[in-house]
């Protein structure tokens, strides 16, 4: 691992610990340019960031699927107003033995 300094790994360390608002800000910013985007092709590259944040948050496969598969804006805000009440289907993490 490279050597940071103490500055450089609190940054680091504040990242981390601030990533899932952090992604939870940037789905909230892809539903608005869901709305916005004209044309098929910029909103399936849109559909397509939306699946790739929404796994960073760490978000039940089932769930990513159904919400991407429905190509519905609004289904993904509706989500998202229910996860921003903390409610969020996250994934099971492994049982550290």
């Amino acid at each position: 691992m490279a050597d940071y300094s103490n500055h450089q790994r609190k940054l680091i360390n504040r990242y981390y610990d601030n990533r899932d608002d952090i992604m939870l800000t940037k789905v909230q910013e892809l539903v608005t340019e869901l709305f916005l985007a004209e044309t098929p092709a910029k909103q399936e590259k849109l559909w397509d960031r939306v699946r790739k944040a929404m796994g960073n948050l760490k978000i039940k496969p089932a769930v990513i699927d159904h919400i991407v598969n429905s190509k519905d804006p609004s289904v993904l805000a509706s989500n998202i107003q229910d996860w921003l009440k903390g409610s969020v289907p996250k994934v099971d993490a492994p049982s550290k033995r």
